[in-house]
């Protein structure tokens, strides 16, 4: 039989990076095998022991942070400047949330006492746990699901994007150094048919998928005939609002910075901002001053602190946005041509600003995924309001004002996963990370971030008669 071949094409210059088999069946068979097998062995680890290999895990991961960033810098265009922080902060912080607090929420749920009897609730692991990872952050994207599900006592098996496969393999060698024991953490490196086959495998006790909503979709109808969960984690067009009373300089910096970063490659961007009339005029010009402050060009310059897009066809579907937003009579306010690196046929791309928009236009209203933003002038918090909730998504949404009463009232009526005042594109692995609508279903992180991993079992016992 032929082996097929899955490739990597670098977005820094166009280049073949990476070619790595996919899985034979015979491939598949044995890992969903031996995921079974060292799962029964490992959910009798005590969590103190797992705890422990898991923070090792993450020691390992922040150690080697240059070289997995120059991986991931090689893999996805991220300027080299930030890519070995997605480890060092984001990934070992959600590491060591989820760590400090398994002991305690994956223990026994005592319930009221009851004379003769001995009664509780017990927590115990699904079994094996499909991980579907995104590209865009691999890293961060798949912790969140990977060390919770091995924290709860189950066996893991990773599938990144074709974009990421250095991910998946630098995870087991993190974990192999940890200790962990063999088919506890695995990795296929499979095609979309392949991901089919996996799920409808009854030794899969629960799907977790991060990326575009088509893809959830597909997730749903291969696990449509089983009776197992899925947690979605899918698209945004997250919005901000800035009211006539925010902190202006700091609202500016972070929204640049909350639309910008990764070149705008996240589910959590700042896509789209509204912004009181008394201070719009000011602020837009000093978002747009301040966005032509970026320097795009090699990522592996340590300068440079805006990539290319992953690849040129998401390239060009940015900018087919953005003409279809102008051809309706909105105004780009950035040049091209003030970024030499700028090429149309390429993953290179300019940041760009608009105005004149409304939402007519789907520059406004579905998924850019690039260094793009529109911002609309608005009344007051009712039209604000209006026009946040007037979206299919709803991952995050920030509020830019010093009336804490007022950004919890705003939030409140807003329907998103998470409402944040003065920030934005962060998550803080303390709280809940959900989305609604066609930005998914389900929970990571926080308190409620085992219970995915997890399946309830009663015990009922009396002790005397």
């Amino acid at each position: 039989m032929t082996t097929r071949i899955q490739t990597t094409i670098s977005p820094l210059d166009g280049t073949l990076y990476l070619e790595r088999p996919l899985a034979s069946s015979m491939q598949i068979e044995r890992t969903l095998a031996s995921g079974v097998a060292a799962q029964s062995s490992w959910r009798q680890v005590p969590v103190t022991e797992r705890v422990a290999i898991c923070r090792r895990m993450a020691e390992w991961c922040v150690a080697n942070a240059d070289q997995l960033g120059d991986e991931l810098t090689r893999q996805i265009g991220r300027p080299i400047a930030y890519s070995p922080f997605e480890l060092r902060r984001g990934f070992n912080e959600r590491v060591q949330y989820m760590a400090d607090i398994a002991e305690a929420e994956l223990a026994d749920i005592a319930v009221e006492p009851k004379e003769k009897f001995q009664r509780f609730i017990r927590q115990e692991p699904v079994g094996v746990v499909l991980v579907l990872a995104p590209w865009n952050y691999p890293w961060l994207a798949s912790v969140n699901a990977v060390v919770p599900a091995i924290l709860a006592g189950n066996s893991v098996v990773l599938k990144m994007a074709p974009q990421t496969p250095l991910v998946a393999e630098r995870y087991a060698e993190a974990f192999r150094e940890a200790g962990l024991p063999e088919g506890v953490f695995q990795y296929l490196h499979i095609d979309h048919d392949q991901v089919a086959e996996v799920i409808g495998d009854g030794r899969v006790g629960f799907v977790a998928f991060t990326g575009s909503v088509a893809g959830g979709h597909a997730v749903q109808r291969a696990a449509a005939s089983r009776f197992i969960a899925t947690g979605l984690e899918l698209g945004g067009k997250d919005p901000a609002y800035v009211r006539a009373d925010a902190p202006f300089d700091a609202a500016v910096e972070n929204l640049v910075d909350g639309a910008m970063f990764n070149s705008g490659q996240s589910c959590c961007a700042v896509e789209r901002i509204y912004v009181h009339r008394d201070l719009y005029a000011r602020f837009v010009e000093a978002y747009v001053e301040l966005t032509r402050q970026y320097r795009l060009g090699d990522p592996l310059d340590p300068a440079t602190t805006l990539g290319p897009l992953v690849r040129t066809e998401a390239a060009e579907k940015v900018r087919e946005q953005i003409a279809a937003a102008v051809a309706k009579g909105a105004r780009t306010l950035i040049d091209p041509a003030e970024f030499a690196a700028s090429r149309a046929g390429s993953p290179y791309l300019a940041p760009q600003v608009l105005v004149d928009v409304d939402h007519t236009m789907a520059l406004m209203t579905e998924e850019t995924f690039g260094p793009v933003v529109g911002i609309m002038p608005v009344a007051d918090d009712e039209e604000a309001i209006r026009l946040m909730n007037d979206s299919h998504y709803g991952l995050t949404a920030s509020i830019w004002t010093a009336d804490t009463a007022a950004a919890l009232a705003i939030g409140d009526r807003i329907e998103t996963g998470t409402v944040y005042q003065n920030r934005c594109d962060y998550l803080d692995p303390a709280l809940a990370w959900v989305g609604v609508r066609d930005s998914g279903r389900g929970v990571t992180l926080s308190q409620r971030g085992f219970q995915p991993f997890t399946r309830l079992k009663s015990f009922h016992l009396r002790t005397s008669f």
